[in-house]
């Protein structure tokens, strides 16, 4: 009996060492609770994300948009922040404020060679092209007769409100004032300019051996004349009934046509869209607090300002910019690309084969 019962105790103790080890000891598929809890701290490439400050022209934000879709989506590390408003304004941040941008895109590429190079940028790309429009909605007073060759009659009727961009802060307002300008060249009528922009605001004209220059420093728009910091601020004036007409970018009045803007195109002669044009656009210069502005061809600019934070990052922005993403994305926002794309200056090794140089 006594045997039998040291028997069963070892035996009891063997069943209990069993069980113990078969709840703690290990197995090739361990559950959730045993899974030991990493204490190592994440590596840096999981926690490096970079920032892509990107500052562009106002005219720019559809297209800009579709390119920090297009971008992200190759570069899960990068977040990308734009940074939309007139291209003069905008360079005199980064020039005058200490503004860090990491991609600068301008509606005047010559505000690059101008304002920026050498200090702030030591090249630029020349890559999408545009026109000036006049544009309305179906609510505009006058709608069903404005046409393109009396716009600026229309304009000048009792109770049609208008507007433009501001001259120092924007290259659409003073563009448009080149284009009143160059309108009373086309259509033979020299009270153009004064009866639409001098009687309503503090800007005017001079002229000197053939050549106007507007005096813009100083606007002070009065009633029916409104004067927005960067032009595509209009487009709401004119969707909500606010204003009848506005002077745009052709791609912007193409990019708002679902939300009924339409628009007048204008004789080449004037809408700066020509080459072929470019001595008599030449003959307007517009004095702004930005420096002279002289009439030409509307082209767009971009370069990688020296005072980047991730300059390296920026040039494969650009990269994607004037290839053929880019160029794709340009052409369905109703703005024609520069094909191939021109590069002046100092151009970085990676955009070489891109672009073709600057004579």
């Amino acid at each position: 009996m006594k045997k039998n019962l040291v028997i069963l105790m070892a035996v009891a103790v063997v069943c209990a060492t069993v069980f113990i080890c078969g709840c703690t000891g290990s197995s090739d598929t361990p559950t959730a609770e045993q899974t030991p809890v990493s204490t190592a701290e994440p590596t840096a490439a999981a926690e490096e994300k970079i920032t892509l400050e990107v500052y562009h022209a106002g005219s720019l934000t559809a297209p800009m948009e579709d390119m920090e879709k297009a971008f992200e989506a190759e570069h899960s590390n990068v977040d990308v922040q734009l940074h939309p408003a007139g291209s003069t304004k905008l360079a005199k941040e980064i020039t005058e404020l200490d503004a860090v941008a990491d991609v600068y895109a301008s509606a005047d590429y010559s505000l690059i060679p101008n304002m920026m190079i050498p200090d702030y940028a030591s090249w630029y790309v020349t890559f999408a092209k545009n026109r000036m429009v006049l544009c309305y909605t179906d609510k505009s007073n006058f709608a069903d007769e404005v046409t393109a060759d009396n716009w600026y009659e229309i304009l000048a009727r009792e109770g049609v409100t208008w507007g433009f961009s501001d001259p120092n802060l924007d290259p659409c307002g003073y563009r448009s004032l080149m284009v009143i300008t160059l309108a009373e060249m086309e259509y033979n009528d020299d009270m153009i300019f004064d009866n639409l922009v001098g009687e309503y605001t503090s800007i005017y004209p001079t002229v000197a051996d053939g050549v106007v220059t507007v005096h813009a420093n100083e606007t002070a728009p009065t009633y029916p004349v409104t004067i927005t910091p960067k032009s595509v601020e209009l487009i709401a004036g004119l969707e909500s009934g606010n204003l009848d007409y506005a002077w745009e970018y052709r791609s912007v009045a193409e990019q708002n046509a679902e939300s009924g803007v339409k628009y007048i195109e204008l004789p080449e002669s004037i809408d700066l869209s020509a080459i072929a044009y470019k001595d008599t656009y030449a003959k307007v210069l517009i004095d702004t607090e930005g420096g002279m502005m002289k009439g030409k061809p509307i082209v767009y600019g971009v370069t990688v300002p020296k005072t980047a934070d991730n300059p390296e990052t920026g040039v494969e922005f650009v990269s994607m910019l004037i290839g053929p993403t880019g160029q794709q994305i340009m052409e369905d926002a109703g703005q024609p690309p520069i094909n191939p794309p021109v590069g002046f200056v100092d151009i970085p090794a990676a955009l070489e084969s891109l672009v073709e140089m600057s004579a």
